[in-house]
């Protein structure tokens, strides 16, 4: 479908404002990154000026260092708990909490299950509690880099609900919940990045999608979340979840991105696909 369209009427207005110097500041980034400046007029610098928190003088996101969390699919510390039958290519693994807390079975993981000790998933799964520590570990740091990322593009854009928006690369915020209860796409080039600031919870509505366009790849997108992250019945995300709680994956919803929760992970017939290097 066609994307958002906006009214400039009443309440609207300033939603509007945002949007325009938004797009308007991405542009401006990009023209940075081509080293082209000394041609863009006095006038649209000014403009751009007007209404945002200076970002236009940084340079563009640089990937969240996920450290060995990167040879995880799903890394949670307490449990991941399963609906059967999930499909899920890559790594598993919780810790500190027993390898008793992995409600996976061997045949649904194109990968291996790590446990703390011996009590995983049989015949399949490895005891190696120090490969967990260290990657709950980064996991860890890794949820701390993009919480602490600085001069946001955009500030509580839609006051929280960004369905049926298109979003250029950049970093958002907001202090609030976060819904996609329309489709959401992505558009950017191989490189560029995607960080998203969620100090609620993210919320993403039965059915919908997360797409990307324009070569957009999900191993540059980011959702850092202090609250519970949901994926509702047969929707589809994309990116890597860093979560402060958990992750619920609802009825055969899917994910091409990566499951990392700082408490447990709930699936239910999902598909599961880290991105592509």
């Amino acid at each position: 479908g066609e994307p958002a369209r906006f009214h400039p009427s009443g309440a609207a207005r300033p939603q509007i404002l945002q949007h325009t110097c938004f797009t308007l500041l991405s542009t401006m980034r990009r023209i940075l990154r081509l080293r082209t400046l000394s041609i863009i007029p006095i006038a649209i610098i000014s403009l751009l000026a007007v209404g945002t928190t200076g970002a236009a003088a940084a340079a563009p996101e640089v990937p969240v260092n996920l450290g060995s969390a990167n040879n995880f699919t799903v890394l949670s510390k307490s449990g991941v708990t399963d609906v059967f039958k999930t499909s899920i290519d890559g790594n598993v693994g919780t810790s500190p909490i027993t390898g008793a807390a992995i409600g996976l079975t061997c045949g649904e993981v194109n990968g291996i299950i790590y446990t703390v000790d011996a009590a995983g998933p049989l015949p399949c799964s490895v005891t190696d509690p120090t490969r967990l520590t260290a990657a709950v570990g980064d996991m860890e740091a890794a949820y701390n880099d993009a919480a602490g990322r600085t001069l946001p593009d955009a500030l509580n854009l839609g006051a929280g609900e960004i369905g049926g928006l298109t979003l250029a690369p950049g970093l958002y915020k907001w202090g609030t919940d976060v819904s996609i209860s329309k489709d959401l796409t992505l558009t950017g080039g191989p490189t560029d990045v995607w960080i998203f600031q969620i100090a609620g919870t993210l919320t993403e509505a039965s059915a919908k999608n997360v797409t990307l366009a324009g070569g957009a790849q999900a191993k540059n997108v980011f959702w850092q979340s202090a609250g519970a992250v949901t994926i509702g019945t047969t929707a589809h995300f994309e990116g890597t979840i860093l979560t402060k709680t958990m992750i619920a994956m609802k009825t055969k919803a899917s994910i091409t991105g990566r499951l990392l929760a700082q408490t447990a992970v709930t699936l239910q017939m999902n598909t599961v696909t880290p991105p592509a290097l």
